[in-house]
């Protein structure tokens, strides 16, 4: 999965040797379904501070990093775009590259998909808390999104039944047959549960081990992409 991730970041990635890379890691580190950002921030090789002391032959695989986990609005009064926005202006990235923790639209999504994009992200979209979003239009760089399903609306896991049992029955059950397409079946759903289940939202018992794994998988595939030719050994070799 990391080679996977690898490939994948390196296609959206076209920097040069010089180049400054900004990794923002979005969500609130006291919630642990939405701290991957912040464990990621925990585990990446930050080194954009450390580039005049880094000897020549290593300099040219060792990309200046920094990264931030920013907070969420309820914490720091701040909105995450005006922190970032400010950052980009200081420092002046070639790329942003945010990670954040998304709302799955399936149960079978939560912890076994790793999603990319880049045309950036709305924080808090995924639980009807959207954001100022950060992309290049926000911010006047490319900014790449990085996310994972950690959580799923109550409504969502209800749904993902209905449907398992509209396949099952739809030849025996006449109810089944009043629907003809899971769009009319997830409307039905929503006016019927949304009065008593609301925004209630689910994650999985075992998240901990959930979050922390990704965190893993996600800091190490950046490492590995924007220190070309930099082991982990000698980066801490470096910095000790």
């Amino acid at each position: 999965v990391g080679k996977i991730l690898v490939e994948q970041l390196s296609k959206l990635l076209h920097l040069k040797e010089n180049d400054t890379v900004l990794v923002v890691g979005l969500g609130n580190w006291n919630a642990t379904p939405d701290a991957l950002g912040p464990r990621v921030i925990e585990k990446l090789m930050v080194t954009r501070h450390l580039r005049e002391f880094v000897p020549a032959d290593v300099a040219g695989g060792l990309r200046a990093v920094a990264a931030i986990a920013p907070g969420v609005l309820g914490t720091t009064g701040i909105e995450t775009a005006e922190v970032i926005l400010g950052i980009v202006e200081r420092i002046k990235p070639a790329v942003v590259i945010c990670i954040d923790a998304l709302a799955a639209r399936s149960v079978e999504r939560i912890g076994t998909t790793i999603q990319i994009a880049d045309t950036g992200i709305a924080p808090g979209g995924g639980i009807g808390n959207k954001r100022q979003a950060l992309n290049r239009e926000s911010l006047g760089v490319d900014v790449i999104a990085i996310g994972v399903p950690t959580v799923v609306h109550a409504t969502t896991i209800v749904q993902d039944a209905f449907e398992a049992m509209a396949q099952s029955f739809a030849g025996t059950k006449p109810f089944f047959q009043l629907f003809n397409s899971r769009e009319e079946r997830q409307k039905l759903l929503s006016e019927v549960l949304s009065p008593t289940v609301g925004e209630l939202v689910v994650t999985p018992k075992e998240i901990d081990e959930l979050t922390e794994d990704m965190a893993k998988l996600i800091a190490g595939s950046l490492n590995a992409v924007l220190h070309t030719s930099v082991t982990a050994q000698d980066l801490l070799r470096y910095i000790n």
